[in-house]
């Protein structure tokens, strides 16, 4: 495994926990291997693993660009991750109203709908601090 990788991975388990990313590794085939190799590299262990910023405002961040182009699926991870970046539900939803202001309505009350209903399921499998 090459550095890059080995960081990302390294990141990738501090921000979305060793369950899931056990979870992900686990369900990789032949077909997707490559792209994962792709977002460990450049999502985690470049992206993520920069000290320019806290791993706190890529939360925000990642959230609002989630939201603002209606990429949703991954918005439930993302608000499971803020248990580990440090970022607030508050946080959580100051992003999504720059969202409603500068991407619409109905992207950022999407995504609030999301947040809610991990929270919820996060709150029934006690993994909420």
């Amino acid at each position: 495994m090459n550095e890059r990788l080995e960081n990302g991975m390294r990141v990738r388990r501090q921000v979305l926990g060793d369950a899931h990313v056990d979870r992900a590794e686990a369900e990789k085939t032949d077909f997707d291997a490559p792209f994962q190799t792709l977002i460990t590299e450049t999502a985690w262990g470049n992206l993520w693993a920069r000290d320019t910023i806290t791993r706190r405002e890529r939360s925000i961040l990642t959230l609002a660009l989630l939201a603002a182009t209606g990429n949703f699926d991954e918005i439930p991870m993302h608000v499971r991750a803020c248990e580990r970046t440090g970022a607030s539900r508050s946080d959580v939803m100051e992003a999504f109203m720059h969202v409603a202001v500068y991407a619409g309505v109905p992207r950022a009350n999407h995504a609030i709908k999301l947040a809610k209903a991990t929270w919820r399921e996060m709150e029934d499998e006690g993994t909420m601090t």
